[in-house]
């Protein structure tokens, strides 16, 4: 229902944050901080329960700021505790730094993913005085546990999971207990204790969340690892160790074994020289060292390490925050960085000064209430699973009544719509089910509906978002499923009548992919069937049964995790097909020729990524899902469970995903590039890709820029067939100076690139591609600078190891064999050299989450009807079929460059859902069938144009 005025609102409500049914306080507690002005940016968090909430800050925020909003929506007083960590550009986990402004430090705002957890392990959890502090250190020890973190023996771990679970779900039962812990993961060898466990938790009858809470860290305060992050390192003998920092000082570890101690008061000063780690003691007699030395992998690892030791001995040691170092007049020497926020001295003073009410809060994993209700909002607030025993909701009305969802701006009305219970006058159940879709199988492709009877059946009969949130995973499927096809059968079918191709890769290939298109095959059945009958096209609608898709969700992801080993092996067949190209011509040959055909609508490579793009397509799914229903409703549970099970895949495959994608665009770059060798080498990273003037003698002359991480490379586009790009120059990024010259040559968003032996002079088409292409030359810079030894990864270094003796036809020749056959010259290079654009790394990860299918009405700008089309959204382009069912599309249309908006009154486009795309005197229309899919139409869209500041932090809101 939707809530009274005068109702207490969540603290997430007060923040403008979307709802997660995860920790939230029900009363108001602490302000939320007051923010410098300028351009909203949203940042996404995950809390310690798992869920995510979304804070909006301002360009210009200290990381203090976005802190501050996540303490204030949990309304939790001791919050120094706490840190928020990220993976940043390196893929290092980092601590935000509360001083700098978060911008500076998170370089892809709207694709990463901020973690809220337990920073300062205190030695005795007596010392944390509020519960729901002590509540939040349970969780961290939960995560920690269950990723093997916190090392221990089996009976400490029985004991301390008897008593997670006594706080989840009360009092031990023999089948329920018996249950919970086989559908649920506490620790990665969980099933040979699970006796233990069950024989723990029966003892604990009677206690309460609270209770469980304090004595779980109890028992981990005790452990050896409690709170022990490792980071690894060598001794001056070249030992393999781990340091970590603990309230004590600076801890020594062999494996999982703490082998040496270095108390605060023993430590005279802490200090790190590029990869080495230096603890200089106090003068000791009995002692012949006074200089501690450990090598780390980079600077960055030393430097990581420095900062949390700085930060542990301010916080545990000192009285008061420190002040900060006035600024030095001349020269600067060393780190600024301090230690920022209370110490634990001043919180525990704090807390015991001050008069708190004690606020309620939800345990999002329990089924008892920690606290008793102190407002009328808690009911609405609480649980499925604990309120389902007092308020029964009716089976004829899965949907609810209307209710209000909360995105980054505020409060939004949204009915919720297509359930029997809001039947209007005179409407009977079977209409009100019946859908304003038809379905592409019965409709003419290209056919020009009418639009005023289109109008009148959508305004007539609703439809609830979570039908099209679950139409986008129908239509996105059947894309998918295309998409394997090329693999499994198109690819498959060419090779396997080719005696050149080898049969350990074509089998690799088949035993790897097959499986996974079979269960696809019968994953879309069941959506398909379960669509068409939400639409009504029988009587099971009536009763609402079929409005749900997470237990089609759930059953088939948990089917598909049992094939992650096939997707492991995806990486393999990558790098197997690529071997077999370089050993073989005429594998090269077959390959490249299966590219020109029109069903590989795109680099071949980028299929083979497919499946482990699906997952995170699936984990975006889930999200929208779960943000979008109440706890209360009936598809919320599966949902949610569904959601957990493919964050996980996701997180187990994750950094496989990332090594390809890096791998896969070296090899597609290779194919654009002629007149370089080696381009996939060890370590290599491609970080953007571009126009740029170059000066010369001639003045300003088009380039193509390629930057890696530790070189940059020039090119002008060949006159050859395939229109490949010649290199002229390549300069290492070593030693490398960047400075803007617009004064000195007089050429407007110019710079200056400093080598070793050279120097050029670019200049950007504009002041937002000059700021991206200056941002990206330094990160590289430093990139290359820190690594003082390439990064040996599976994916390139077995492609640059000397192979075995190679065919009579290999590839003897320094040129690329592109060189002599045809190549596809409409590549996203090609497109970045007509549109005067540039493309990095973070937008292509960007765009494999983007990625969009569905059937959309498309109109010209001097044309009067609107014909249907079924659109495929990926990789910077729209590709246009006349059905799903077609295996090649028609026509596609790169969308580098363009802008998209919505039309203007002066355009007489009077229609809903419409937006338009243009660039220069290029216009296209485009209608979609209701304000969820025009919405995400834009949203992706937006993701690969130029109004979208693909590398610069997004101002887009958090619609869903």
């Amino acid at each position: 229902m939707v809530e009274p005025t005068d109702r207490s609102s969540t603290a997430g409500q007060r923040l403008g944050a979307p709802e997660s049914f995860g920790v939230s306080t029900l009363e108001p507690g602490l302000r939320p901080p007051t923010q410098p002005p300028g351009k909203l940016v949203s940042i996404r968090v995950q809390m310690l329960d798992d869920t995510q909430e979304v804070f909006q800050i301002s360009q210009r925020s200290p990381g203090k700021v976005l802190f501050d909003l996540v303490c204030a929506h949990l309304n939790l007083t001791e919050g120094d505790y706490f840190g928020l960590e990220y993976q940043d550009q390196r893929k290092m986990t980092v601590w935000l730094d509360l001083l700098k402004p978060t911008l500076k430090q998170i370089r892809r705002p709207k694709n990463t993913i901020l973690r809220f957890v337990v920073k300062f392990f205190p030695p005795d959890h007596t010392q944390l005085m509020e519960e729901l502090t002590r509540y939040l250190f349970a969780l961290q020890i939960k995560h920690d546990l269950a990723c093997g973190r916190l090392i221990c023996n089996d009976t400490s771990a029985a004991l301390m999971v008897s008593h997670i679970i006594q706080s989840e779900i009360g009092d031990f039962d023999d089948t329920q207990s018996w249950q919970h812990l086989l559908h649920n993961k506490y620790l990665p060898d969980q099933d040979a204790i699970r006796d233990k466990i069950t024989d723990c938790h029966r003892k604990h009858v009677g206690q309460t969340p609270a209770e469980s809470d304090y004595q779980l860290l109890e028992i981990a305060r005790r452990l050896e690892m409690y709170g022990i992050r490792l980071h690894p390192a060598k001794d001056r003998e070249g030992i393999k160790l781990n340091l970590a920092v603990a309230h004590t000082g600076v801890l020594v570890f062999q494996g999982y074994t703490k082998i040496n101690a270095f108390n605060w008061s023993k430590i005279r000063k802490l200090s790190f020289k590029r990869k080495r780690f230096l603890i200089k003691l106090r003068a000791d007699p009995n002692s012949h060292h006074d200089t501690l030395e450990f090598a780390m992998a980079s600077r960055d690892c030393c430097k990581i390490f420095w900062k949390i030791c700085v930060e542990y001995h301010a916080f545990f040691r000192l009285f008061e925050e420190p002040k900060p170092k006035p600024k030095p007049i001349l020269f600067t020497r060393g780190s600024s960085f301090r230690f920022s926020g209370r110490t634990q001295k001043q919180i525990i003073d704090y807390v015991k000064d001050s008069e708190l009410k004690k606020v309620p809060f939800e345990r999002k994993h329990s089924k008892i209430l920690s606290m008793p209700p102190q407002s009328s909002s808690f009911k609405s607030h609480m649980p499925k699973e604990v309120i389902h025993h007092h308020y029964p909701s009716s089976g004829d009305s899965p949907l609810g009544s209307p209710h209000v969802v909360v995105n980054g701006n505020g409060p939004v009305n949204d009915q919720v719509m297509g359930s029997p219970s809001v039947l209007g006058p005179g409407q009977s159940p079977e209409r009100q089910q019946l859908s304003p879709l038809t379905s592409p199988l019965l409709t003419e492709a290209g056919y020009v509906r009418n639009d005023d009877e289109d109008e009148a059946r959508r305004k007539k009969f609703p439809t609830d978002k979570a039908y099209f949130i679950a139409k986008e995973l129908l239509t996105t499927e059947r894309t998918y499923l295309k998409d394997l096809q090329v693999i499994t059968e198109s690819f498959q079918s060419i090779v396997g009548k080719d005696e050149a191709f080898p049969d350990p890769v074509k089998n690799l290939i088949s035993a790897n992919y097959d499986p996974v298109y079979k269960f696809h095959q019968g994953f879309l059945k069941e959506v398909e069937q379960r669509l068409a009958q939400w639409e009504g096209r029988s009587n099971a609608h009536i009763k609402g049964d079929y409005q749900r898709i997470g237990d089609v969700l759930l059953k088939n992801i948990q089917g598909l995790r049992q094939l992650t080993i096939h997707l492991q092996k995806h990486s393999e067949c990558l790098v197997e097909l690529e071997r077999a190209c370089r050993t073989s011509r005429k594998v090269e040959t077959l390959c490249r020729e299966f590219e020109q055909q029109r069903v590989c609508y795109l680099p071949f490579n980028i299929f083979l990524l497919r499946p482990l793009h699906r997952l995170l397509h699936y984990k975006l799914i889930l999200e929208r899902l779960c943000k979008h229903y109440p706890p209360t409703h009936d598809d919320f549970r599966d949902c949610r469970a569904a959601l957990a099970d493919i964050s996980e895949m996701v997180l187990q495959l994750q950094g496989t995903m990332m090594k390809m994608e890096n791998f896969q665009k070296l090899l597609e770059l290779k194919k654009d590039l002629t007149g370089i060798d080696g381009l996939v080498i060890p370590g290599r990273e491609f970080i953007r890709l571009g126009c740029l003037s170059k000066l010369s003698g001639k003045g300003l002359q088009q380039r193509m820029f390629f930057l890696f991480s530790d070189s940059l490379i020039y090119t002008s586009r060949g006159m050859t067939p395939s229109n490949q790009f010649k290199v002229h120059g390549q300069l290492p990024l070593y030693g490398m100076t960047i400075r803007e010259s617009e004064e000195e040559w007089g050429v407007p968003h110019s710079f200056t690139l400093f080598g070793q032996r050279q120097s050029v002079v670019v200049a950007a088409s504009c002041a937002a591609e000059m700021e991206r292409w200056v941002e990206d030359i330094r990160l590289a810079i430093d990139l290359a600078e820190q690594s003082s030894s390439p990064d040996t990864d599976l994916l390139s270094s077995s492609l640059s190891e000397n192979t075995e003796q190679e065919m009579e036809d290999e590839l003897c020749s320094s040129r690329s064999s592109l060189e002599r056959q045809g190549h596809r010259g409409n590549t996203t290079v090609h497109v970045c050299w007509h549109r005067n654009t540039s493309v990095s790394m973070v937008d292509f990860s960007v765009a494999v989450e983007n990625q969009l299918s569905g059937n959309l009405l498309r109109k010209f700008k001097n044309s009067n009807g609107w014909q249907k089309l079924w659109v495929v959204f990926t990789n910077f382009s729209l590709f246009f079929y006349k059905s799903h069912q077609d295996d090649y599309p028609l026509a596609s249309l790169p969308l580098l460059g363009y802008s998209v908006t919505v039309p203007s009154e002066s355009e007489n486009i009077h229609k809903d859902y419409v937006f338009k795309l243009h660039f220069k005197s290029h216009v296209y229309y485009f209608r979609s069938e209701s304000e969820y899919t025009f919405e995400r139409w834009m949203e992706v869209i937006r993701s690969a144009t130029c109004s979208a500041s693909r590398s610069l932090p997004s101002t887009r809101k958090d619609l869903y």
